[in-house]
């Protein structure tokens, strides 16, 4: 059996951000990662024709200027960013299938656009009145929370474009479920957690910068950092605990430590067994929560051709399957490459289909936006997490109707001497690695603040 101040369950940011802070500190940390890999929803695969390949950000990719935890361990590991492609016309495809380009506004009817922006003052105002951190205190949370968004929306307005626009993203751009499948307390807690409803819908701001090398560089110079601290194809399967400590089961080694940190999404404690057993309150809080499901997808192309007629690569099309495109093409990159993302129940129907018929599906979705040179791709690339049993869906997870006033806080308690956290139950950075690295290095410091190092600090 080995001893050690601290433990750590799960190699993604939040996981790796609590070890880092904590070895800073003197503290002596391990960390156990079932998979074979760091990075947890970060992962960046190289996909093409031999010697043709090019590296694919198949997770979590896009940082934004107010990810203010983020940007400050970007700057300390010293990895830089670019700015995403973004000049040129949009582009809107609209319930008929007609495709509209525009600068600024979508191209709506004038009634509409009022409608929009009506309903964006009113979810700013419900956002800048609620702290990300304690949702369940904003003044009419009970309500709000009983209320599916898409019934809220449609209490508000009586334009259904203007209400499926504005589900659009929440629902399947965010937490990629349907927007009658969670609450509207839910969805103004994904505005706030990203500073207002405004910044939410401003492609400009949410998906503003990319990491050279792709997102993933974060957990890899942090495991980097930590070295022999982080030990892949650690699948925990029992955790004894009491008062004064726990001690976690691999296989047959034991490793035990004055304190436990599950770095996992909500949905995946489950997968460990606890002696004592959890109470009931922590394990049934995380029984209501579940991932949302999107296949991200994209395709490369000899050259970004989208660029010659003048656009930027952005696209919306919100009875579209693909419902969202961008330009992804990396810094410097002579092929043009187009991001898009199948969310929710569409998702569910395109997952049936034979992965020859899904590709057609979905390239045929990209050509409602480009037209017939989105058809033929040089390469194309798929991620589908719902098919994975360590991380079951994505981007992250959320309540159901109800569950957030009734269980949210529960996520955030320490139990004994085990802390748990992720990107899921973050204030500020919900679901975003922003979130993860603010739930990591808040984790770290409750640890270092209850004792002092027993250990020499690492540079």
């Amino acid at each position: 059996m080995t001893t050690h101040d601290v433990i750590v369950v799960g190699a993604g940011v939040t996981g790796l951000t609590t070890a880092w802070r904590l070895a800073q500190a003197g503290q002596d940390v391990l960390v156990l990662e079932a998979r074979d890999r760091v990075g947890g929803r970060l992962r960046t695969e190289a996909h093409g024709a031999p010697g043709e390949e090019a590296d694919f950000e198949i997770g979590g990719q896009w940082v934004s200027p107010d990810q203010d935890a983020l940007l400050g361990i970007l700057d300390e590991l010293d990895l830089p960013t670019y700015p995403r492609f973004r000049d040129g016309e949009s582009l809107y495809v609209d319930r008929a299938g007609v495709r509209h380009r525009f600068y600024d506004d979508i191209p709506v009817e004038e009634s509409t656009s009022a409608a929009i922006t009506q309903l964006t003052k009113t979810l700013d105002a419900l956002a800048a009145a609620m702290d990300p951190a304690r949702p369940w205190e904003l003044d009419d949370a009970d309500h709000l929370d009983s209320v599916s968004f898409r019934a809220w929306l449609e209490g508000q307005c009586d334009d259904p474009v203007a209400v499926d626009n504005v589900a659009l993203y929440v629902g399947p751009a965010m937490l990629t479920k349907a927007a009658h499948s969670f609450s509207a307390l839910q969805a103004v807690h994904m505005a706030a957690s990203a500073g207002s409803f405004s910044n939410l819908v401003d492609a400009d701001v949410i998906l503003d910068r990319r990491v050279v090398g792709g997102l993933q560089r974060v957990p890899l110079v942090l495991a980097e950092r930590l070295g022999d601290r982080v030990r892949l194809g650690q699948d925990v399967t029992l955790v004894e605990w009491d008062e004064d400590g726990a001690v976690v089961h691999v296989g047959a080694e034991i490793h035990a430590a004055r304190r436990l940190v599950l770095a996992v999404p909500p949905t995946l404690v489950k997968r460990i067994r606890f002696s004592p057993e959890l109470p009931a309150e922590h394990r049934i809080a995380r029984e209501h929560q579940s991932f949302g499901l999107v296949i991200k997808v994209q395709a490369q192309y000899a050259t970004p051709f989208w660029r010659a007629d003048g656009l930027s690569g952005t696209g919306f099309a919100p009875w579209q399957p693909v419902h969202e495109v961008y330009d992804n093409t990396p810094d410097c990159e002579p092929r043009g490459t187009l991001v898009g993302f199948v969310s929710d129940l569409r998702a569910d129907a395109v997952g049936r289909l034979s992965e020859e018929e899904r590709r057609r599906h979905v390239l045929e979705s990209l050509g409602a936006y480009f037209g017939e040179a989105a058809l033929s791709p040089l390469t194309y690339v798929e991620s589908d997490w719902q098919h994975q049993e360590l991380t079951g869906g994505a981007y992250g997870t959320s309540f159901d109707l109800g569950g957030l006033t009734r269980w949210g806080a529960v996520l955030r308690d320490p139990l004994g001497p085990i802390e748990f956290g992720s990107s899921d139950v973050a204030g500020h950075g919900f679901q975003h690695v922003d979130g993860g690295v603010r739930v990591g290095e808040e984790i770290a410091g409750r640890i270092i603040d209850a004792r002092q190092p027993t250990a020499t600090p690492v540079p």
